[in-house]
C-alpha cells in the first residue's frame, strides 16, 4: 500500500533513479489533478444549480407579470367598451332629441306658412271688398274716413311690433353669443313675457305663447363671424312676418266692422 501520509517521499531525489520511487511520483501528480476534476465538478453543478433557479425565479416573476398585464389590459378594454357603449346611446338620444326638434320646427314653419296664404287670401278678399265700396258711391267716402282711422291703428300696431323686434333680435343674439351669460339672456325673455302680457295687441295676436315657442325651438345661429344680428334666428321672423299680416287683416276686419256698424244696410 501507498502511505500517502509520507510528504518527504513525495519528492525526488536526485539518488533515487530506480525501484519504487517512481510510483511515489506518479501519486504525486495524480491527487492534485483528482482534487482539481472534483472542484471543476462540484463548481459546474452548483453553477448549473444557481443558473437553473435563476432561470426559474425570472420564468416565474414573468409570468406573474405578463398575467398582471393581461388583468389590467382586459379591464382596461372592458371600461373603455362601456364608455364607448355609453357615449354612443347618449349620442343616439341627442340624435333622436335634434330629429325631434327639427320635425317639429318643419312642422311649425309649414303651419305659419299656410296661415300665411290664408291671411293672404283674406286680404285679397278684403281688397276685393275695398274697391266694391269704394266704387259705391256714398259709401266710398265713408270706408275711406274709416280706413284712414285704421290706419292710424295699424300705423300703432307696427310700431310695437318693430319694438319686440328690436327685442327679438337682441334676445336671439344674446343666445348665440358665447360671452354673454345664460342668465341675461333669460332676463330678456321674461321682460318680454311681462310685455307681451301687458301689451293689449300683444294679447290680441297671443303674442305670448308664440313668443314662448320661440324661446323653445328657435336654436339657428349665424356664423361665429357674423357681425349682423338680424342673421340670427329663423322661426322668430317667422312670426314677425306672421304678426304683421295679422295686424293688417285686422285693419281691414276692423274698417269693414266699422263702416257695417255705420251704414247696416250694407249687410
Amino acid at each position: 500500500m501507498n502511505n500517502l501520509n509520507d510528504p518527504p517521499g513525495w519528492n525526488i531525489r536526485p539518488d533515487q533513479r530506480e525501484g519504487g520511487d517512481g510510483n511515489k511520483w506518479n501519486y504525486a501528480l495524480l491527487v492534485p489533478m483528482l482534487g482539481l476534476a472534483a472542484f471543476r465538478w462540484i463548481w459546474t453543478r452548483e453553477s448549473q444549480r444557481q443558473i437553473q433557479e435563476v432561470k426559474e425565479r425570472y420564468d416565474k416573476d414573468m409570468k406573474s407579470i405578463t398575467a398582471d398585464l393581461e388583468g389590467k389590459y382586459r379591464e382596461t378594454l372592458i371600461e373603455n367598451r362601456r364608455t364607448a357603449a355609453h357615449l354612443e346611446l347618449e349620442l343616439e338620444k341627442e340624435r333622436h332629441r335634434v330629429r325631434g326638434y327639427r320635425q317639429a320646427l318643419v312642422s311649425q314653419s309649414q303651419q305659419l306658412l299656410e296661415e300665411r296664404k290664408q291671411l293672404q287670401r283674406d286680404r285679397e278678399a278684403l281688397e276685393t271688398e275695398k274697391a266694391r265700396l269704394l266704387r259705391s258711391g256714398v259709401a266710398a267716402g265713408l270706408f275711406r274716413s274709416v280706413l284712414e282711422k285704421e290706419n292710424d291703428w295699424e300705423l300703432r300696431a307696427m310700431t310695437v311690433l318693430k319694438e319686440f323686434e328690436v327685442e327679438l333680435v337682441e334676445r336671439q343674439s344674446a343666445y348665440c353669443s358665447v360671452l354673454l351669460p345664460r342668465d341675461r339672456r333669460l332676463e330678456m325673455e321674461k321682460n318680454l313675457l311681462i310685455k307681451a302680457a301687458k301689451e293689449p295687441l300683444a294679447a290680441e295676436l297671443n303674442m305670448e305663447a308664440d313668443l314662448e315657442d320661440i324661446f323653445k325651438n328657435d336654436r339657428h345661429c349665424a356664423d361665429l363671424m357674423n357681425v349682423d344680428k338680424r342673421k340670427n334666428g329663423s322661426l322668430m321672423w317667422l312670426y314677425l312676418r306672421y304678426w304683421q299680416l295679422q295686424v293688417t287683416l285686422r285693419k281691414h276686419k276692423r274698417a269693414e266692422e266699422a263702416l257695417l256698424k255705420a251704414q247696416p244696410h250694407l249687410r
